[in-house]
């Protein structure tokens, strides 16, 4: 059977001596990597893990996260990826929901005594624990076998664990290379954290192919140029606020990006004006839009070559269905919605996830017969592209009308002092809610002049009641998306019967 493991073995076959993987001044080949894997899977039964056990990984990216990434699930455990910034409370609250046997840490992480049986070093002790163990073989096993629990990022409520399973994350890979390029010259840089979607969504489709990753511990938009220009990286995935960073870099201060053949990004709504200051600055890599969510492993549409789409009407949508998923848009009595009719978007596919841990009533929730109900409204054209307007819980209702949170930050970002913008609805007296914005300019401007500006493109019901300025960077979730729920809190304290409504 097709498990986690193939990829891996397919490239150890056909390309076991060329580089797998760099991190910092290490290379280590498919044949290298593979034999590490094997010590890994001999270092899971040493400690006495039975199948189906959970091991936490948490640390920044690295070549072992990558290894781990691989390894856990093909000796029949479950990875579970965690958020490195998590503090020890949270971790232990994580490896506690879990049910984590055993936990790789960086050394960077602050562990809380007791979060897992095994506690394993990812510096120096996890190479000592390597070297001390015989290789070992991976067991038979099917392809609905749990790989993987992955919590959500949690941008609207708590975060989840998101139960996949092998054929989930093969159906992802196998996706993947059927709507992009991947091939043995493929050098992906990984720039998004592991722990999320963005981070590992190619990481199997690079493997199988007997590509090359080159691994950016930690993001920071020039360090990720240098290793493009020095490593001639061919293609990488970011988020929309990474994006944005990395465009301003190249157009500050150039490096040699001629290699780059495609940039993706996904994971949060992304501006126009973005998109065009990433083709300025990247102008010889095709742009890539990627829609979905961890419960889909993550792809469900995609939108290639969206640079030669920025003036045509489909430049506002997140493409069309991967080959291998489905993808629909039901109205509010769960019928499928009628073409340009706003909707809740669902999903089916062999990616789509197993279910929630131990969450059991929300796990029924979110599946409906095979599909997935993502909770973002949207609707689709008459050539099935998907255009989403808001996430269920970020629509606003101001006097009755409805207002789309991502309508409106697509007018801020067309302003060339904004750069980051969220808008959200607060309680409001006589509307029931209002639209405000919070804004972290790139430049000099007024509060007067951004309202002037929503006033000239969008309807007055639209226009934000405040823009609130501020210096410091919107807040994030680990994986890079904006947390509007953080933003949103503090005015809805004392409102919880409005919020349940909402």
């Amino acid at each position: 059977m097709t498990t986690m493991i193939s990829p891996l073995r397919r490239a150890t076959q056909v390309a076991g001596e060329r580089v797998a993987v760099r991190c910092g001044a290490l290379e280590l080949t498919y044949a290298q990597t593979w034999e590490r894997c094997t010590r890994i899977a001999g270092l899971l039964r040493d400690l006495g893990l039975a199948r189906g056990d959970r091991v936490g990984v948490v640390g920044a990216n690295c070549h072992r996260y990558l290894e781990l990434y691989q390894a856990i699930p093909a000796a029949g455990l479950v990875v579970v990826p965690l958020d490195p910034r998590h503090v020890p409370a949270e971790l232990r609250h994580a490896l506690e929901d879990a049910g984590a046997a055993a936990l790789f840490a960086g050394p960077e992480i602050g562990v809380p005594p007791g979060a897992a049986p095994h506690v394993i070093d990812l510096d120096g002790g996890y190479e000592a624990a390597l070297a001390a163990v015989p290789p070992a073989g991976f067991p038979d096993l099917a392809p609905d076998d749990l790989a993987g629990l992955f919590f959500t990022g949690g941008t609207t409520g708590a975060a989840k664990g998101v139960m996949l399973t092998h054929r989930n994350l093969l159906a992802n890979a196998l996706h993947f290379q059927a709507c992009w390029t991947f091939g043995p010259e493929t050098r992906w840089l990984i720039a998004a954290p592991l722990f999320g979607a963005a981070g590992s969504i190619a990481v199997l489709a690079t493997v199988w192919n007997g590509g090359e990753q080159i691994v950016l511990p930690a993001f920071e938009p020039g360090a990720a140029l240098d290793l493009i220009a020095r490593h001639r990286v061919t293609e990488t995935l970011v988020v929309p606020t990474m994006l944005a960073a990395l465009a301003d870099e190249q157009l500050a201060r150039p490096r040699d990006v001629s290699s780059l053949r495609g940039i993706g990004h996904g994971g949060a709504p992304v501006a126009t004006e973005t998109l065009r200051r990433a083709h300025a600055a990247f102008p010889g890599a095709t742009l890539l839009h990627v829609y979905g969510a961890t419960e889909t492993a993550p792809i469900a549409t995609l939108l290639p070559r969206e640079e030669t789409v920025l003036d045509a009407p489909e430049a506002g949508s997140c493409g069309r269905p991967a080959v291998g998923v489905e993808v629909e848009v039901r109205d509010v009595r769960g019928a499928p919605a009628a073409h340009g009719e706003v909707g809740e978007v669902v999903i089916r596919g062999d990616n789509v996830m197993a279910g929630y841990w131990n969450r059991p009533a929300e796990t029924a929730a979110a599946l409906d017969g095979g599909w997935y109900r993502t909770g973002d409204l949207g609707f689709l054209d008459e050539t099935a592209h998907l255009f989403l307007v808001d996430r269920v819980k970020d629509r606003i209702v101001t006097g009755g009308d409805t207002v789309y949170s991502t309508e409106v930050e697509e007018v801020l970002y067309r302003h060339p002092a904004v750069l980051e913008a969220a808008v959200f609805g607060i309680p409001d007296a006589r509307w029931g809610e209002a639209v405000h914005a919070v804004v972290v300019p790139r430049s000099a401007v007024t509060e007067a002049e951004l309202l002037a500006h929503c006033r000239a493109a969008i309807a007055a019901h639209k226009i934000p009641r405040r823009v609130e300025l501020q210096t410091e960077p919107l807040p994030k979730s680990g994986t890079g998306k904006i947390l509007k729920r953080e933003l949103r809190a503090p005015f809805w304290e004392g409102h919880d019967a409005l919020v349940a409504g909402a």
